[in-house]
C-alpha cells in the first residue's frame, strides 16, 4: 500500500508538489508538476494499487459564502498558531464549477468518504497544523514568502522544517526520508539558495511530504487523527492537537523572545546533520575508550537533540526569565551518550577512565542526590565533559563541543526507562499517584539490594574462579571461559572485561599459536609486568584482557601487532609498543 501527498495548487499555474510514501513511511518519489493529466501519471506510476492520498486542496465546497464548518471548526483550535484555514466558497471562482481536488479524485478513482474504508481514497489535509500538531510548535513555521521575510529568514524556517520530519523516523509510524536521493536533492535545493524563487521551488514537493505523512498518519494510527467537518458540507483531517500544548504568547518581550528562540532554532536545524554526526562520533571515541582500557559494559549508545526537543528547552523560563539566553551554548546535552554498565563497581570505573581520558566539567551523581533527600529513586552519574585539545584533531565532528554522559547500571537503566515511559508517557490518575509513588520507590529499593548482591557475587566469583579453571583436556584452543577464569587468577586486581573481548582475546592467543593455558603461563613468565606498569603508566587500573593484551605486546612486539585480529587497531597498537619500549 502506498501514501500520496499533493500540495494541489488551485489553478495549473502554479506548482503542485507529488509525493508518495510506502507503508514503512520510505519516500518512494518526489516531483513538482502542473497539469492533471501529470498529477496523474505520477501517482499511477507509483501507486497503481490500494493508496491513500492526503490532498492540500478543497475537495468538497457547496456553501455559497463564508466559511466551510470544517474551516470554522479548525480554526477554533489552530487560528491562535496561527495556523486557521483560507475560507473557500462557491463564489470563488475555483470553485464555482467544482474543485479541483475533486476532479483529481475522481480521474484517480479514489472514494472521498473521510469515513470510507475503499482500498483507494482520498483525504482533505492541511501542513500548518499537521506541523503544529506534530513538532507541537506555538505557531507555524515562517517559510512562506510573505512580504518582510528575508531570503536567509525563510531558508532557516524551510530548513527546520527539514529536520523536524526527518527526525519523525525515530517515531512510530516512522517517516524515512534520509535513504531517497530525491529528497537530498530537495535539501540541497534549499541549503543552496541564493533567491527565493529556489526555495519556492522545493517547497512544494516538502509540503506534499507532509500531506503524505498525514494520510500514513490517518490509515495506521487513526486514533492519533481529528477530522474537522463532515462529507456532507467538507472536511479537513489533521494530527490531533496535543491537549497541553500553548500557542506561542504575543507581548513585545515575549515575542523577542519567541524571536531569539526561532532564531536558535533555525541554526541548530542548519548545523543538525554535523551534531548527528558529532553524537555517533562520541559514541565511537567513548565506546574506544572503554575497549582500550578492557572494562566491562554492556551498552555505549548516544543521539544527537532533536530539533524539537532543543527549541522545547531553548523556550523554558523560570520567573518570566528565559533559562537558556543563549540556547546554542548553554544547552549541555546536545550531544548524549548512555554508557550501561553491569554492576556499580563498573560506574565508577567507566568515570574514573573518562576523567582521565576527557576533560570532565562537570559530574553529578544522581543516586547520591536522591539518597541525600531520604529516599529510593532515579540513579546515574551524569558527567558533562569535553574533548581533549590533543584529541580534536581526531574528532573534528566533536571539536570542542559539549557531551552529556549518563553512566548507570543495567538495573538503574530497567527503572529510569519504566518510571519515564509511566509517569512522563502515561497518564496516572490524581488519586492514584501517591500509591504509584510508593511502588517506585519500593522497586527502586529493591533494585539497589539487587545491584548490591550482584556486585558481592562477582567479587566473590573473582576471588574463587581460579580454582575453577577446566582441565586443558587435550583442547587445541583455550575457550573464552578458560581464559576468563585464567586471567582473573593472573591478574587478580584487574577489573572484569566485556564477554565478546576474552572470545576475541582468545581468537588472538590462537592466532599466536598458543593452544593451552600452561603454554600461556610459559609466555607470560618471560614478561616484565612491571616495566609494563612503569612505561604504560596506566592512568585507571585497566580490565584483565587489557593486562594480558598489553602483555603479549611486549612478548611479540610486530608479529603480534601484525594478526589478523588486530587489522582494526594496527595504529594503536604501534604507539603503546613504542611507549613499551620507552620511545617517544
Amino acid at each position: 500500500m502506498h501514501f500520496v501527498g499533493l500540495d494541489l495548487a488551485w489553478g495549473v499555474r502554479n506548482p503542485t508538489g507529488v509525493a508518495v510514501l510506502d507503508d514503512t513511511g520510505a519516500l518512494r518519489h518526489v516531483a513538482a508538476v502542473r497539469t492533471d493529466e501529470e498529477i496523474v501519471a505520477h501517482v499511477r506510476d507509483h501507486a497503481a494499487g490500494d493508496c491513500v492520498v492526503g490532498i492540500d486542496a478543497p475537495l468538497i465546497v457547496v456553501n455559497e459564502a463564508g466559511s466551510r464548518p470544517a474551516e470554522q471548526a479548525l480554526g477554533k483550535d489552530f487560528a491562535a498558531y496561527q495556523a486557521g484555514a483560507h475560507p473557500s466558497n462557491t463564489t470563488n471562482p475555483a470553485f464555482a464549477g467544482g474543485t479541483r481536488g475533486a476532479r483529481i479524485a475522481e480521474l484517480l478513482d479514489l472514494d472521498m468518504d473521510p469515513a470510507s474504508t475503499a482500498g483507494r481514497r482520498a483525504l482533505e489535509v492541511y501542513p500548518h497544523p499537521a506541523t503544529v500538531a506534530l513538532f507541537r510548535l506555538g505557531q507555524t513555521l515562517k517559510y512562506k514568502n510573505k512580504p518582510g521575510r528575508s531570503l536567509d529568514q525563510l531558508r532557516g524556517e524551510l530548513v527546520t522544517l527539514i529536520r523536524l520530519l526527518e527526525s519523525l523516523e525515530r517515531v512510530k509510524p516512522a517517516l524515512r526520508l534520509r535513504q531517497s536521493a530525491q529528497w537530498h536533492e530537495l535539501v540541497d535545493t534549499v541549503q543552496t539558495a541564493t533567491r527565493k524563487a529556489q526555495l519556492r521551488s522545493a517547497e512544494d514537493p516538502i509540503d506534499a511530504v507532509i500531506c503524505a505523512y498525514v494520510a500514513l498518519l490517518a490509515h495506521q494510527a487513526p486514533e492519533r487523527v481529528t477530522t474537522y467537518g463532515d462529507f456532507a458540507t467538507g472536511y479537513i483531517v489533521t494530527p490531533s492537537l496535543p491537549d497541553d500544548l500553548e500557542p506561542s504568547r504575543q507581548s513585545p518581550q515575549q515575542r523577542s523572545r519567541a524571536e531569539l528562540v526561532s532564531a536558535a532554532r533555525r541554526e541548530y536545524a542548519a548545523q543538525f546533520p554535523q551534531v548527528e554526526q558529532a553524537a555517533a562520533d562520541a559514541v565511537d571515541l567513548i565506546a574506544g575508550v572503554l575497549d582500550d582500557a578492557g572494562l566491562n559494559y554492556l551498552t555505549v549508545t548516544g543521539r544527537a537533540k532533536t530539533v524539537v526537543s532543543f527549541a522545547e528547552k531553548a523556550a523554558r523560563e523560570a520567573d518570566g526569565e528565559p533559562l537558556y539566553p543563549d540556547p546554542l551554548r548553554q544547552i549541555g546535552d546536545l550531544i548524549g551518550v548512555r554508557v550501561i554498565t553491569y554492576v556499580r563497581s563498573d560506574v565508577d570505573a567507566v568515570v574514573q577512565l573518562l576523567a582521565a581520558e576527557t576533560d570532565v566539567l562537570d559530574d553529578r551523581d544522581m543516586g547520591e542526590e536522591t539518597a541525600s533527600e531520604g529516599r529510593f529513586g532515579y540513579a546515574s552519574r551524569h558527567l558533562q565533559l569535553r574533548v581533549k585539545d590533543d584529541d580534536r584533531l581526531s574528532h573534528p565532528e566533536i571539536g570542542d563541543r559539549q557531551v552529556q554522559v549518563q553512566i548507570r547500571t543495567v538495573l538503574q537503566h530497567a527503572w529510569a526507562e519504566f518510571e519515564h515511559d509511566i509517569r512522563y508517557k502515561g497518564t496516572i490518575p490524581a488519586s492514584q499517584r501517591p500509591d504509584f509513588d510508593r511502588r517506585f520507590t519500593l522497586a527502586a529499593g529493591l533494585l539497589e539490594l539487587a545491584d548490591s548482591e550482584f556486585s558481592t557475587i562477582r567479587a566473590k566469583l573473582r576471588s574463587g574462579v581460579q580454582e575453577a579453571v577446566p582441565s586443558e583436556g587435550g583442547a587445541d584452543r583455550i575457550s573464552s571461559r578458560e581464559l576468563a577464569a585464567y586471567l582473573a587468577g593472573q591478574y587478580a586486581q584487574a577489573e572484569w572485561s566485556r564477554a565478546d573481548h576474552y572470545s576475541w582475546m582468545a581468537g588472538l592467543v590462537h592466532e599466536l599459536g598458543i593452544h593451552s593455558l600452561a603454554e600461556l603461563a610459559d609466555e607470560l613468565r618471560q614478561v616484565d609486568t612491571t616495566r609494563i606498569d612503569e612505561r604504560m603508566a596506566y592512568r585507571t587500573p585497566p580490565g584483565a584482557v587489557r593486562r594480558l593484551d598489553d602483555a603479549l605486546l611486549q612478548r611479540f612486539g610486530e608479529e603480534y601487532v601484525a594478526l589478523e585480529g588486530n587489522a582494526h587497531r594496527v595504529e594503536r597498537l604501534q604507539s603503546r609498543l613504542a611507549k613499551l619500549r620507552g620511545k617517544p
